[in-house]
């Protein structure tokens, strides 16, 4: 994904720069990220040396690895700060971490770019929030005194004082002067937040050669999974009821001259047998990719689906041409995994199923009016789909509050 995409600072009118909420989210992260700066740069100034003296000692390594978790935990919290003050979504780019072993996991923090990625920007913090807070802090500070100058001189009368303006004339004029001057430091907080979000997209975010290896491995990953589900299901579900009807006709063959009535009998038995089968590998093959998929779309699919729920679903898709089939196929299970949890956790009364195309893909969008309180565990089916979706470099975002509702969005490109 370009920096373009991923660092939301387009431009925009003066007007709209001053209404855009974006603008008043990042003005206070620059203002205090200095705050953070001088924190860790204290934090990391003592702790890296004193683990790396101790490391001679056999206290110095577990002392070594918890710095390293230490600033690791701290740049995955800054990503989250990114996301809610300039709405920048920066993905945790690690490496998987091993199973066991301290010096499997030593190695894993230390020969992982990212670790030292994370520090660079931890430290980098401190001069570059000195720089961002000093430059906005002294603007937003000359464009409040100048944009109330009429309010500042009324003070001055009141109080017999001069508050830097004189008279009324100066002070109006003052108070022009000051909207204007507002609006360059909205759009200068912008300039700084574009800068400072596109550096940690490149320090926090990893590089695209990293970020497309562990979306392969999360591909793989989710292929095996889905591998070994069906393996399952066909041993536990079609192949045990096949063996059934085998021994029941074994059965009947034996019964079939001597007792022909309970030969019938277990034949009709082995014959609803072989239906219940059949049930289980049309729903299994359904499972892998649904027939009315492939011949009549995402709308007819989802409508199916939709129809299948335990309350009322709409559903709208508006695309004017189908998208790849990959896209189609997680579009679908995304729809089919977020019903399916509705209906067994949320409570819900209504559901709608939105799907449309954007500028980069195709976006799939499933509301409920639940409890909420939904998570992505690491091997839930939500997670599944979202290492489904990673193959094909789309992301899917979870948020349901406590309370509800829940939405779930699956963002799909239609070119990888």
């Amino acid at each position: 994904m370009a920096l373009k995409d991923r660092v939301p600072f387009g431009p925009k009118g003066p007007l709209g720069v001053l209404v855009d909420p974006m603008t008043w989210r990042a003005a206070p992260y620059l203002l205090v990220s200095v705050a953070f700066g001088f924190g860790w740069f204290f934090v990391l100034s003592f702790a890296v040396p004193v683990s790396l003296t101790l490391t001679i000692v056999w206290v110095g390594v577990p002392l070594a690895m918890a710095t390293v978790l230490m600033w690791r935990g701290g740049a995955m919290l800054e990503r989250r700060m990114l996301w809610a003050a300039f709405g920048v979504r920066i993905r945790d780019p690690y490496r998987s971490r091993p199973e066991r072993g301290v010096g499997a996991h030593l190695q894993w923090l230390v020969t992982d770019p990212a670790t030292w990625k994370d520090l660079g920007y931890l430290l980098m913090l401190l001069p570059l929030g000195l720089v961002e807070a000093a430059v906005s802090g002294a603007l937003w500070l000359a464009a409040g005194m100048t944009l109330f100058a009429p309010l500042l001189l009324s003070i001055g009368e009141t109080m017999g004082e001069s508050y830097v303006f004189e008279d009324w004339t100066a002070a109006w004029v003052a108070s022009f002067f000051g909207v204007v001057l507002l609006v360059l430091t909205a759009y200068l907080v912008r300039g700084m937040a574009w800068l400072h979000g596109t550096l940690a997209v490149v320090l926090l975010g990893g590089s695209e050669e990293e970020r497309l290896r562990a979306s392969r491995a999360r591909g793989v990953d989710a292929a095996e999974t889905e591998r070994r589900r069906i393996e399952r299901d066909l041993h536990d579900g079609a192949q045990q009821r096949l063996l059934s009807v085998a021994v029941d006709l074994g059965r009947a063959q034996a019964k079939f001259d001597a007792e022909p009535d309970e030969a019938r009998m277990l034949i009709a038995q082995a014959h609803a047998g072989t239906k219940a089968a059949i049930a289980e590998l049309r729903n299994l093959a359904r499972g892998i990719h649904p027939a009315i998929l492939s011949d009549r779309g995402l709308d007819a699919a989802l409508s199916g689906l939709a129809a299948r729920a335990p309350i009322r679903v709409d559903v709208s898709v508006e695309l004017a041409e189908r998208p790849p089939a990959a896209v189609e196929s997680i579009a679908y299970f995304t729809v089919a995994e977020s019903l399916a949890n509705m209906a067994k956790h949320s409570a819900a009364t209504e559901a709608s199923v939105s799907v449309f195309r954007d500028r980069r893909g195709v976006v799939v969008d499933v509301w409920d009016n639940g409890v909420g309180g939904a998570v992505v565990t690491p091997d839930g089916g939500l997670s599944g789909l979202a290492d489904r979706a990673a193959t094909i470099d789309g992301v899917l975002v979870l948020h349901s509050p406590i309370g509800g509702p829940t939405i779930v969005r699956a963002e799909l490109p239609c070119e990888w």
